[in-house]
This record gives C-alpha cells, structure tokens and sequence, in this order.
C-alpha cells in the first residue's frame, strides 16, 4: 500500500505538469517550486518524524516481561533436617500467551500505518497549497501588466488630447479626465504591488524559505483547448479514504491484541536455598542445597475490562465506517464542484476573448476617427474602461480554471 500511495504523489505530480506541456519553459518553475516544497515542508517533516516514532515502537512491545531475581537472607536460619538454611535466591519469568507479542507487533505497525498516511495526505495537499499561490500570484502579476499597458493606452490618447485641445477640437476636460483616470490605474497597480509582496510570502514559506525571495513566475498562461479529464474509477482509494481504512484496520489489530492479553500467562522460576551441614550429623543430605523449578499461571478470571475493550472496539468501528462515508461524501461534492467551477473559468475565458476581441476593434475605429477629427474622448474612457475589465477577468478566469484544476487533481486519484 506504501508503494502505492508513493505512485499516488508522483501521478499527482505528474498531472499537474502536463497542464504546462503547450507552454514555455517557464512552465518548468513549478515543478523546481513543488519539489523545494515536498523536501523542505516542516509540516511534513513533523509527519514523516510521527510516523517513524510509531514505528520504532515496534522494537518497544517485541518484548517479554522483566526477569524476577529476588536474593534472600535468613537473619534467623530456621533449622531443618538436612541442615539450617541460610540464604535464598530466586528467579521467575512470566511469558505472555502465545501469539501475544506478534498480535502486539501487528497493531503497531496498523498504527505506524495510518500515521504514513498523513504523509501522504500532507504531501498532496501541499502540492495544491503551492500550486494555488503560484497561480494566484501569476493572476496578481498579471493584473499589474495589465495595468501598466492600460497606463501607456492611456497615455497616448492624452498626447492626442493635448494635440486636439491645440487645435479646438477638445475640451482641457478631456485631458484632466484622462490624467484622472491614470492615477485611478496607478494606484491600482501601487495596491497590486503590495499583494504580490503578500502572495510572494505565502508561497516561499510554503517553501520553507526567506519571505523576500524572488519567484519567477510564467508570464503567458493560456486555457487548454481541451479540459484534462481525470478518472473517478479510484475515487476511493483517496489517501483521506484510505487513512479510515487503516484506522480500522488498526482497531481489528487492537481487538485481536486485545483476545490474546485475556487469556493466561504463564510464568516458570526457580527457587535455590543455601543449606549449612550439620555439624553434630553424618548423612548423606548433609547439608544439602534446596533447588526447586517452579511453574506459575496468571488466569484474568474477572475479565470485564476485556468484554469493555472488545465492545467499544467495535463501536469504534462503527464510528469509522460512518467518518469514512461522510468524507467520502464531502470529498465527492468537492470534486463535481470543482469541475463545474472549471467548466464555468471556460466560459467565462471564451467569452471575454471574444470581448476583448471587440473591445479592441472598438479602439481601432477611434483611433481612426481622430484621423478624420471626429474623436470623442467620453468614448475613449469608456472602451478603455471595458478594455481593461476584459482583460482581469479574463486573467481571473485562467486563475480559476487552473485553480480549479489543483483541487480536481488533488481529489480524483
């Protein structure tokens, strides 16, 4: 199950950059970002520490009681037969029943288990968590170029302002309400600055690095012509639905553990007893040491506790089984809202091309307009306007989709 879940990462990996196969190298900068990540997140650090700890404890219950040795001194000997007896030693071992350390073996390793689960489940997420700054901060970046050109239009049709103000073919109006509407974009872009440096944070400590490090962020990101379809064949073989499984089968184990430390155990010693001669006799015992074997069995005759763990065992499986199916349900509405919310980025993306199309013929018939003198600048501000709320959205809906890609990635298996 480990390998598979290995294979899981790595297809998840994988898919996520064949959305990049159409695109520049520039593309490649996510996966070098995704890598950093998966090899400096202390989040999963911490993980794959719980995990190794749980494993270890294996060596901790592969063991049998402690050896009893008990020494003895008689301060008065009593006297016997054979002699008096002068000092005592005794050693016993109690053994569990049989099969008893292997069961214990079996729910540490269930254990360890479902801790490398949320390895996985912490590797995963953080690729999407990386992936969905990265994305955000293209839309941010993007935003801001956006604006610059709209900055430069804008700039332009005030030189053209200026020269038909000289020729009395515009108001002094239309110049000021075009300055007016470059410092509106300028300070939009002042604030979209201040959210890159923002966006920039998030993602380099997702990288575990300096806050102020420069990201290099693809500057061309277009909607595929077709959606990259993901199965939903082994929808249940999710890391999140998986983990549930383990916590049941580590319940199993514990049960099983649970029948092995209800039945007896069974201990074996030896009792030595140092006997003086007797000095006043001559016999064959004379003095003779006592040895004797002895052979104990611990019965747990009042077994409640044990009918308590079994019964609340199996409510706990119980209790699993119904968190399994509410994730699974939760994770599956994901998913198709997901997918929706791609397929709508889709819409939105054609159709603001297709605005932004006739946005910018709109802007050529101005142009030549002022050729012939008959510019209107009200027209001017209000193509501009609609041009460059065009282009945002159009940016916020190759966010979106992407966006929306990462979480579908992050669900379907």
């Amino acid at each position: 199950m480990r390998r598979h879940n290995i294979n899981i990462i790595t297809r998840c990996i994988f898919i996520l950059y064949s959305l990049f196969s159409v695109l520049s190298v520039e593309g490649q900068q996510l996966e070098l970002l995704i890598q950093e990540a998966l090899a400096n997140s202390p989040e999963i650090q911490k993980f794959e520490l719980q995990h190794n700890i749980a494993s270890e404890k294996v060596n901790e219950v592969n063991s049998i009681p402690n050896t009893e040795i008990g020494v003895g001194y008689f301060v008065s000997e009593p006297e016997t037969r054979t002699g008096a007896q002068r000092a005592k030693v005794s050693v016993k071992q109690m053994l569990p029943w049989f099969g008893s350390i292997t069961a214990r073996e079996n729910y540490v390793n269930s254990l360890a288990d479902t801790k490398y689960e949320d390895i996985v489940i912490a590797k995963r997420k953080l690729i999407a968590s990386v992936s969905q700054s990265y994305f955000s901060l293209y839309a941010i970046a993007g935003k801001k170029e956006v604006l610059l050109e709209n900055i430069e239009l804008l700039k332009t049709y005030e030189r053209l302002a200026l020269t038909s103000v000289e020729v009395g073919k515009a108001s002094a109006v239309d110049v000021l309400r075009l300055q007016m509407r470059q410092n509106e974009l300028e300070q939009l872009k002042q604030v979209l600055e201040q959210d890159v440096l923002a966006e920039q944070t998030v993602l380099n400590k997702l990288l575990n690095r300096d806050k102020d490090k420069t990201i290099s962020i693809i500057k061309d990101l277009n909607i595929p012509s077709e959606d990259l379809i993901l199965s939903n064949d082994s929808f249940q073989l999710h890391p999140e639905l998986i983990k549930y499984d383990k916590l049941f089968e580590s319940v199993e184990q514990s049960e099983l553990l649970n029948q092995k430390e209800s039945a007896p155990n069974i201990g074996f010693g030896l009792d030595y007893i140092a006997v003086s001669e007797r000095p006043d006799l001559s016999f064959n015992d004379n003095g003779k040491d006592i040895v004797m074997p002895m052979v104990s069995l611990s019965i747990p005759v009042f077994n409640k506790k044990y009918k308590s763990r079994s019964k609340q065992n199996e409510l706990k499986q119980r209790e699993i089984t119904a968190q399994k199916q509410e994730r699974s349900n939760i994770l599956e509405t994901a998913l198709d809202k997901a997918v929706k919310k791609r397929f709508s980025a889709r819409i939105s993306y054609d159709t603001q091309t297709k605005n932004l199309e006739q946005a910018k013929d709109a802007e050529d018939i101005l142009i030549k307009s002022y050729e012939t003198g008959t510019i209107d600048f009200n027209d001017v501000l209000d193509i501009q306007e609609l041009q460059l709320r065009f282009q945002i959205n159009q940016i916020e809906s190759i966010k979106s989709y992407y966006i929306q890609t990462t979480i579908i990635n992050y669900l379907s298996n």
